[in-house]
């Protein structure tokens, strides 16, 4: 086991249900916030745009509201959001939403204080990877939903349709300085969409445990956090009003932020984020789901990381597991709990032919994460994982 690490988290984490209540007795970082929401209607509502707003005046903040955000966030709704910070004179943000809202308060913190394009700053792919000379606007993050960890992190994925790219962005200086993780904003979220977050929050941490880099700190949160996904996912997918079960998968999610600094993901986020480049429509965990098996197996096969899988089973419920396939059976049998084991790729417009292009473009847009992996994984295997999830 390796028993270094490096970590920092600097933010300020306001977690469990009733939370948002409390956001107007913290310290602001600024007089005037920039409240980023999505484009759909969920936040306003139900009610949790007004309870933010009222927090934000109770605080003595002034606020203004920007909707511009999509799934899947495109570089072109961060220049017009870091515009509208600029225009109105916003210094700080407030993040309210999912992971897309979250994932773009990040890079437009950035843009609000810094010149040029977003990609000018982006590293991999076609972007320019220059430094930011600025840091950015203080970013203050109120999580929707339970999956990315975006909350606590600096970094947020972001797509370029003109160049089909959906690369990772950000700066340790773009870390929100206070995060309110409240389960009760999530009750509302639908069965399926839970399903998604929340595969997606597993893998952070599954990944984390077969990547090269795991540590002893980042294997003991991600372990306590796969414990908790696992038992808890079904309960909140068959009812969103569990609250029980909403607190333990965000805590699963919040905790992935954290292992995530301590220890890089794998190649598997690298080729969900090429698969949603040239499939804009397909939801992240949706994308990850499909893959996930054949990319564990890849490594099982390999005798990568016997070891890790076997305690990945355990913390999934098999107590008595003894071989790595036992993390295939356990994935599998979460997967048909939450009733996501039958998603198709061919329902996005999946063809098999564009497994290489998958490949090469998951090794282009973020090539990083290959580095990760336990063992080598050529293109050529990338696309053969691809193929083996293709239905």
């Amino acid at each position: 086991m390796n028993m270094n690490f490096d970590f920092n988290n600097p933010t300020r984490i306001l977690f469990g249900a009733g939370k948002l209540n409390e956001l107007g007795d913290q310290a602001m970082p600024g007089k005037k916030a920039m409240v980023i929401i999505s484009n759909g209607k969920s936040t306003k509502e139900n009610g949790y745009l007004d309870r933010t707003l009222a927090q934000l005046e109770r605080a003595n903040v002034e606020s203004v509201v920007w909707n511009g955000i999509m799934e899947n966030p495109l570089k072109e709704a961060v220049m017009e959001g870091a515009a509208f910070a600029k225009d109105n004179g916003c210094d700080f943000l407030v993040a309210l939403g999912g992971g897309a809202v979250l994932d773009s308060s990040v890079a437009i913190s950035a843009m609000a204080a810094n010149e040029g394009d977003l990609w000018d700053y982006v590293c991999g792919g076609t972007g320019k990877g220059k430094m930011l000379k600025n840091n950015g606007l203080p970013i203050v993050t109120i999580t929707t939903t339970a999956g990315t960890g975006s909350e606590i992190n600096c970094w947020g994925v972001i797509s370029n349709l003109e160049t089909k790219e959906k690369i990772g962005f950000g700066d340790p200086r773009l870390t929100p300085v206070l995060a309110v993780v409240d389960p009760e904003l999530m009750r509302t979220v639908p069965p399926k969409y839970t399903a998604y977050q929340g595969f997606d929050a597993l893998f952070h941490n599954t990944e984390v445990m077969m990547s090269k880099g795991v540590n002893i700190l980042s294997e003991t949160i991600a372990l306590s956090a796969i414990e908790h996904i696992a038992k808890y996912l079904p309960r909140a997918v068959k009812d969103g009003n569990d609250l029980e079960a909403r607190e333990h998968v965000a805590y699963g999610s919040t905790m992935a932020g954290m292992t995530m600094q301590l220890t890089s993901t794998t190649a598997q986020h690298s080729m969900e984020h090429s698969m949603s480049a040239y499939h804009h429509n397909l939801p992240h965990g949706a994308g990850l789901i499909m893959i996930s098996k054949a990319f564990a197996e890849f490594f099982i096969e390999r005798h990568a990381c016997d070891e890790q899988f076997i305690k990945m089973a355990k913390a999934m419920g098999i107590e008595d597991a003894d071989k790595p396939e036992d993390f295939i059976t356990a994935l599998v049998n979460l997967q048909e709990a939450c009733g996501v084991a039958d998603l198709r790729m061919s329902d996005y417009g999946f063809t098999p032919e564009e497994s290489m292009t998958l490949a090469k473009g998951a090794r282009s847009m973020q090539g990083g994460l290959f580095l990760a992996n336990p063992c080598e994984m050529t293109d050529e295997d990338c696309a053969g994982i691809f193929e083996k999830s293709y239905r």
